[in-house]
């Protein structure tokens, strides 16, 4: 059994990083701050978890370089894409203030009905899901199916405008055992303008809502808690897929019994360290680590 499954989408990153500033209409940037990096929820969470110890697998739609990468990490691969499906990729354009990203969603759009087929045999002790389920009403049913089989879940839904007007939205946020979102996810879901708004409207959710903020640290709400923790330090080179990288330290602290304020902190140390460098990947801590292991907190 695994400790950890992720189902999700997956990208090939194309990555131009530490910019000035950001292009204008009609204008060329050149840099020779570019890195190309297998990316995605499902990928970044998975690889950092199992450098952290834990036994992990992924379901995604991969490039044959993804799911070697992987491979490699000793995650076990569940390649969704079939034979001359287009993988996705994502162009990255980050300065130290700010990014923006340009995607081709390929395969990914055929992936929630292939991920939905699965899950239901899926063999782990919590299942971490990162996609935009469209629509989410049979999401809801999946989510309780693996909490019946003991199996706990959470969600990344990252920036998906058109979510919030799905009906069933907030049932599906309030079904699984953690929701994942960053500052500017808090405040579209929770359709809100002021952050302070948005955890008041978070702090009424059953379950925790664990909420990234940047240099801000990050807060836990809802679900009877009401935690925090400051940033880490690190200088920042690339924030793609940090977000990413503090789901897996909050995961595998969890998984390995840490309480949610230990959780928080991992999270936020993970996250800094993979701004060292450019991706999501290439700044995660080895498997030879201090960081091998998370320990378990009462």
């Amino acid at each position: 059994m695994f400790d950890l499954v992720t189902a999700g989408e997956a990208f090939d990153d194309f990555i131009f990083y530490a910019l000035d500033r950001l292009p204008s209409g009609g204008e060329e940037v050149k840099t020779q701050a570019f890195t190309r990096s297998p990316g995605g929820g499902a990928v970044i969470t998975a690889i950092a978890v199992a450098r952290l110890g834990l036994r992990c697998a992924v379901m995604s739609a991969l490039s044959q370089e993804g799911a070697q990468l992987l491979q490699d990490e000793g995650v076990s691969v569940r390649n969704l894409r079939r034979r001359d499906e287009p993988a996705a990729i994502t162009v990255a354009l980050s300065t130290r203030r700010d990014r923006r990203f340009l995607t081709f969603n390929g395969v990914n759009d055929q992936l929630p009905d292939r991920i939905r087929g699965l899950l239901p045999r899926v063999r782990g002790r919590h299942v971490h899901l990162a996609f935009y389920p469209r629509p989410c009403r049979p999401w809801i049913a999946v989510i309780g199916a693996l909490r019946r089989r003991g199996i706990t879940s959470s969600w990344d839904f990252g920036w998906n405008p058109r979510l919030v007007r799905d009906p069933q939205f907030r049932t599906l946020a309030a079904s699984v055992d953690y929701l994942f979102l960053n500052r500017d996810e808090a405040l579209m879901y929770a359709r809100r303008a002021k952050l302070s708004d948005a955890l008041d409207r978070w702090r009424h959710a059953s379950r925790p809502v664990v909420i990234k903020l940047g240099a801000a640290g990050s807060r836990i709400v809802g679900g009877g808690v009401n935690l925090r923790a400051a940033a880490a330090r690190a200088r920042v080179v690339d924030t793609t897929g940090a977000g990413d990288a503090f789901n897996a330290g909050f995961l595998a602290a969890r998984l390995c019994g840490a309480n949610l304020q230990a959780a928080l902190r991992l999270a936020n140390h993970i996250g800094a360290l993979s701004t060292r460098r450019a991706g999501g990947i290439a700044g995660l801590p080895p498997r030879n680590s201090a960081l091998s292991r998370p320990r378990s907190r009462p």
